[in-house]
């Protein structure tokens, strides 16, 4: 008797955690407990100015009405970063064709700041062909950095080998200060619409 009480209570934690853990069955995992929650909850973003390749700044969230559309990414990264700098590029031009270029920027943010200096930060940009008005690439305060990816829910692991591991996605935050949106950085036409319905 002892042993099955035991038992169910073992599952009854597990299925405590499990509801926890998937924002009650809604998504299998903790991506989409996170997009679920962002949805939800529409955190307020703290406001943050960061430091951009052309050693101006950027303030975060943006205060003047626009809405921003943002990457988290690392300069060096050889595999997700180039892939969501491609992305943001075809963002930008879809904005800029929708007539929508002064409503909307873009940001690609780097979380290694003490690495991702001005000139890297510009080289990144170069590439990818971020000039500034639309899409800019910025890095915050490395004394920021924390507070920053724990509001993005952005999660970031040295992978030893003098990169990283870190989630990507497109993350939109409207015209009032809050994260409304999180997308798979492939998913263009989702930032678009979900920046237009955000959008006066």
């Amino acid at each position: 008797m002892r042993a099955w009480a035991a038992s169910l209570a073992v599952a009854v934690a597990g299925v405590a955690a499990l509801w926890v853990a998937t924002d009650g069955l809604a998504a299998l995992t903790t991506e989409g407990a996170r997009r679920l929650a962002v949805v939800r909850d529409a955190p307020v973003v703290p406001p943050r100015r960061l430091q951009t390749m052309d050693g101006g700044q950027e303030v975060l969230p943006a205060g003047d009405g626009r809405a921003s559309l943002i990457e988290f990414i690392y300069t060096s990264c050889p595999t997700i970063c180039q892939s969501a700098g491609t992305a943001m590029a075809v963002l930008r031009d879809r904005f800029a064709t929708a007539g929508l270029a002064t409503q909307v920027r873009l940001l690609s943010v780097s979380f290694d700041p003490e690495v991702d200096d001005v000139p890297q930060l510009a080289s990144y940009g170069e590439r990818h062909g971020a000039d500034g008005s639309i899409w800019t690439i910025a890095r915050p305060d490395p004394e920021d950095l924390p507070e920053l990816l724990d509001t993005f829910g952005v999660t970031v692991i040295p992978d030893g080998f003098g990169g990283y591991e870190h989630n990507a996605a497109i993350l939109v935050v409207g015209p009032d200060g809050r994260l409304h949106t999180i997308l798979d950085v492939e998913d263009v036409a989702g930032a678009v619409a979900a920046t237009r319905r955000l959008l006066p």
